[in-house]
């Protein structure tokens, strides 16, 4: 019964990774970023923040295997349409005042996404530093 049971993941598994969705891993052209304050800031948001709210998304190797390949999709697919500092100025309402206040909340970049990204990880000091920087470039939440 045990074996049988393992065929048939193993199985669903193989059939799964014939689902297109999750492998299109495009980076769309930057057309325009914010006036960051400093090189700094922009540093620490590509490394905590920018696989998901840019068009320069690093892509790893897991976000071509299912199921991972559809949360990783969809994660970068959400995250840019609700903030995107590669397509600064697309909409009217860029929201960076809202992304500063989440990270300073705690609330990005999420849980689940810092022990596969040892980068994101800010220490203290650099959450800090980060913190102001976003408040320098994108201002208070109104």
């Amino acid at each position: 019964m045990k074996i049988k049971i393992f065929i048939a993941v193993a199985l669903g598994l193989v059939v799964i990774q014939f689902v297109p969705y999750g492998r299109q891993h495009t980076n769309p052209q930057v057309t325009q970023e914010p006036a960051w304050d400093s090189p700094r800031t922009r540093e620490l948001f590509f490394r905590a923040c920018g696989d998901c709210h840019s068009n320069e998304t690093v892509w790893p190797g897991y976000s071509n295997v299912a199921p991972v390949s559809w949360l990783v999709q969809h994660d970068v697919e959400h995250g840019r349409k609700m903030f995107n500092v590669s397509e600064w100025g697309r909409s009217g309402k860029n929201k960076g005042d809202e992304a500063a206040e989440q990270f300073r909340d705690g609330e990005m970049p999420p849980r689940f996404y810092l022990p596969l990204h040892r980068q994101a990880r800010l220490n203290a000091e650099e959450r800090k530093e980060f913190s102001a920087g976003l408040l320098a470039t994108f201002g208070e939440e109104r």
